[in-house]
């Protein structure tokens, strides 16, 4: 994630990522077993190097807890499950190194602090974008990413300028915009994840495992169809509120879009497959789930990246009109044209 206004409210605060981020801890709950599952099946130790005798595992995009440590308490178990399974429960298990990374500006030190004290493996810190290289080459046999490959490196250029038949004018948002708009979003996700996977397949060992949870849609359906829409329309009607108001500028508004998007299953699939690095093991959604509108939830996820735009005193008014706008409004899923979750399980090829 290419700005530093990319990563969550830090700390234990009132609006901390840490404290409301069980809807994402939720969504990712639904595919435990299907990990673990996946994990138990595909994972091939005998690729593993005997010289070293460690697991090496990444989790990009960690944010600041707690959810991290649930993935990697499943993931650990998994593997442990496979030794136990390929050589006897009396097999001697490696020594398992996990780093959490994220970009600079991520609050490591709360991170780190909350690490949970019976955890069964060494832990490290590695700063830095997903969109590019983080580690060396093979120096890795698992990586996972839980709900942070919507993010962009950047906004696309072409929606910021008023010249563009691209330009994204009175929105933060690309689902309901016009076609240019929407590809010119679909096309810098492509280049994203090109860029993601070119640098993962550097990084994992042969017959490496690439797992991700990521918000998308299903099938090959159009943003407009599936999106983050239903539950951020009101956070736009908000800004524009305030733009009507003369508290916020009409060229400050229009300079903003927000630097997420996210894939169809036909999408991703295609942009896998173009990387010519990975065997699709799964590619699939979700069971769904209802999801409860929480204004602070929005605001731990937001307020950095409206905060590096709009500056610090809009925070306030505007979350305390999008509060008012969900007030009340009932769970969306899939059927109010919300977005699914999608498990997808790759193989590093030899």
């Amino acid at each position: 994630m290419g700005s530093s206004s990319h990563t969550m409210n830090g700390g234990d605060a009132k609006y901390s990522y840490s404290v409301y981020s069980t809807n994402q801890r939720k969504s990712a709950d639904l595919s435990t077993r299907t990990l673990v599952a996946a994990i138990v099946e595909n994972l091939d130790i005998d690729a593993q190097s005997p010289a070293t005798n460690s697991f090496r595992i990444a989790d990009l995009g960690c944010s600041t807890g707690p959810n991290t440590f649930f993935a990697i308490n499943n993931i650990t178990e998994a593997v442990a499950q496979k030794y136990q399974l390929v050589k006897g429960h009396s097999a001697h298990l490696p020594e398992i190194q996990v780093y959490f990374s994220d970009l600079v500006s991520n609050d490591f030190n709360h991170l780190f602090a909350n690490l949970p004290q019976d955890r069964r493996y060494f832990a490290a810190a590695v700063p830095g974008s997903f969109h590019g290289r983080l580690f060396p080459k093979a120096s890795l046999d698992f990586v996972y990413s839980q709900y942070a490959l919507q993010w962009l490196s950047k906004v696309p250029p072409e929606t910021l300028d008023s010249n563009s038949p691209a330009f994204n004018k009175g929105r933060i948002m690309h689902e309901k915009s016009a076609i240019e708009v929407v590809q010119a979003f679909s096309d810098q996700y492509a280049k994203d994840m090109q860029c993601f996977f070119d640098a993962r397949a550097q990084e994992l060992a042969p017959g490496g495992l690439l797992l991700m949870l990521i918000p998308g849609r299903p099938g090959a359906t159009l943003p407009a169809q599936h999106s983050n829409y239903p539950r951020l329309e009101p956070l736009e009607s908000s800004l524009f509120d305030m733009v009507n108001e003369g508290l916020i500028g009409g060229e400050k508004f229009d300079s903003f879009n927000l630097p997420i998007y996210s894939p169809s299953v036909a999408e991703l699939r295609k942009i896998i497959e173009n990387s010519e690095c990975f065997d699709v093991l799964r590619l699939e959604t979700q069971p769904e789930r209802q999801s409860p509108f929480c204004p602070e939830g929005t605001r731990a996820g937001f307020e950095k990246i409206l905060t590096e735009h709009f500056g610090s005193e809009i925070i306030e008014p505007l979350f305390d009109r999008y509060s008012k706008k969900v007030q009340g409004r009932s769970p969306i899923n899939s059927r109010d044209g919300y977005l699914v979750g999608l498990f997808v399980l790759l193989k590093r090829r030899p």
